[in-house]
């Protein structure tokens, strides 16, 4: 049985704005397939029992403190700058 058919796979190709040939689209779908397939399989499994993780291993923070330490000078920091305007950096416009 399939689980997704070419016109499913061409509707979603279409909305991420993504052009497949035609023997393109038969490998896509034929892979898709077999990876929902996969998934099929697994969501089987009975996982009632199975206590929610959001990492593997036992994860803690370690923060350190914070310490006041002396920074660069307006002179320092800008002395690599190609260019600087109004005290800082001068960067080009992103429109």
């Amino acid at each position: 049985m399939k689980i997704i058919s070419k016109d499913e796979v061409k509707h979603v190709a279409k909305l991420a704005e993504i052009t497949f040939e035609d023997k393109e689209l038969e490998k896509i779908t034929l892979q898709l397939d077999k990876i929902l397939s996969h998934v099929a399989k697994i969501s089987i499994v009975d996982t009632s029992g199975a206590q929610s993780t959001s990492y593997t291993l036992d994860i803690k923070n370690i923060f350190r403190h914070d310490e006041v330490k002396d920074s660069l000078s307006r002179d320092d920091a800008l002395k690599n700058a190609p260019e600087e305007a109004q005290d800082g950096f001068l960067v080009p416009r992103i429109d």
